[in-house]
């Protein structure tokens, strides 16, 4: 059996373009809409903040500790096959979380929503290696930020507003029902790409030996490891967001959609300008020229906040700058990890995003630590801006980005 066709029609392109980057969008779904909820979840429930938080916490782990479960079975089974069951869970787990009683169980649900909202971030990535050239994996990666990046945008200013109009369990319910939009639109509109020919069989020594493979390749390690301390920084602000803004600085829960939003359209832009770069320019270059401009803004919102300099003009301009510099080292550290290992895309895909998310998951534990929730997000910030910073250019560069291993 052949290799599924690459896409050839412009409008075909482009509906594949959003169809994977729909099942992207799941993960930023799930942390966005509800944020302008969590101060007022925190009177519900009578809970602290740092309580309220660690509903962010268990699904940042569970969806990078989930990850590593579909990459296998996408290789042996196809890319379809599990997105069904994942998309299933994800509509049941969002209603169980509506329906919960107590913070905890928010919590333990939202363990199980971020494990299926982990089908759609690996199967999409997968899908992408399968269907594309390595040569347009920056091209492709970036257009997929565009899609993913309007989440952020709208996911904030939707939560805002059925806050205001329905209560807090109204994120959760919307987030089951684009479940159930997606899984239509997946099953009539979705292709499956990996040919039968291609499929790895699930023993127990071909997994062992495909991670082994990965983590033998410093170059892969490096990219998802860089992409995990840049995306911890995110995270961060992600999760402090809603106390940074509406408890500390008093915006106005309708306007906080609209501030979360405008940082979020940097990273869209920029990710934009690096999908229209000449393929001349080395994608490790650009990664570590984004991974500077964290590294400068996480010292300088640091700064800021610790020092009350700017207030929040200036809390919004670190995190401005910071975040949308993330809308370089997604592309670019994805095809950079993903490029190489075309024949075991599924595990790639799995261990970049495991990676990525743990690291994210680990830094946002530290976020209660301190009653202004300003320092901790700032500390995590620019810490994360150093490590990715140095762990480019210990791992990265000109010498190990290299014709792919594997097509």
């Amino acid at each position: 059996m052949v290799a599924p066709a690459r896409p050839t029609s412009r409008l075909r392109h482009i509906e594949l373009l959003i169809l994977l980057g729909a099942l992207q969008a799941f993960a930023p779904l799930s942390i966005d809409m509800y944020l302008p909820a969590m101060p007022v979840m925190e009177r519900v429930f009578h809970a602290s903040a740092g309580a309220v938080q660690s509903t962010m916490v268990t699904f940042l782990l569970g969806f990078a500790l989930g990850q590593s479960l579909y990459g296998p079975i996408t290789d042996r089974f196809g890319r379809k096959p599990p997105l069904y069951a994942s998309l299933l869970l994800f509509i049941l787990s969002s209603a169980a979380c509506a329906l919960s009683p107590s913070i905890p169980w928010i919590a333990a649900f939202r363990i199980v929503q971020a494990v299926a909202a982990c089908g759609g971030s690996v199967v999409s990535r997968a899908m992408v290696r399968d269907l594309f050239p390595p040569e347009e994996l920056r091209r492709v990666f970036s257009m997929l930020v565009l899609v993913l990046g309007v989440s952020p945008v709208i996911a904030p200013l939707i939560g805002s507003y059925l806050l205001l109009w329905f209560g807090w369990k109204a994120a959760f319910v919307t987030q089951a029902l684009l479940g159930c939009v997606c899984l239509v639109g997946m099953h009539f509109r979705l292709p499956e790409s990996l040919a039968h020919d291609a499929m790895r069989p699930l023993r127990l020594d071909i997994i062992r030996s495909s991670y082994e493979q990965l983590m033998k390749d410093k170059t892969f390690l490096g990219a998802s490891v860089v992409c995990g301390f840049s995306s911890a920084g995110t995270f961060a602000y992600i999760t402090s967001a809603p106390f940074v803004f509406i408890n500390l600085y008093k915006v106005p829960t309708e306007r906080f959609g609209w501030l979360f939003g405008a940082i979020a359209a940097g990273m869209v832009v920029a990710s934009q300008i690096n999908g229209r770069m000449p393929h001349r320019i080395p994608l490790w270059r650009v990664l570590r020229l984004a991974n500077l401009v964290q590294l400068a803004s996480g010292l300088l919102l640091l700064g800021s906040v610790l020092t009350g300099i700017g207030g929040l003009p200036g809390v919004f301009a670190g995190v401005f700058a910071y975040v949308s510099a993330q809308g370089f080292v997604f592309p670019n550290g994805s095809a950079i990890a993903m490029m190489r290992h075309g024949k075991i895309a599924g595990t790639a895909s799995a261990l970049l995003g495991t990676n990525q998310f743990l690291i994210a998951a680990v830094a946002t534990i530290f976020l209660a630590f301190l009653d202004n929730p300003a320092v901790p997000m700032a500390l995590v910030i620019a810490a994360s801006g150093i490590a990715s910073t140095l762990l480019n250019y210990l791992t990265l560069g000109a010498r190990l980005e290299a014709m792919p291993q594997s097509a």
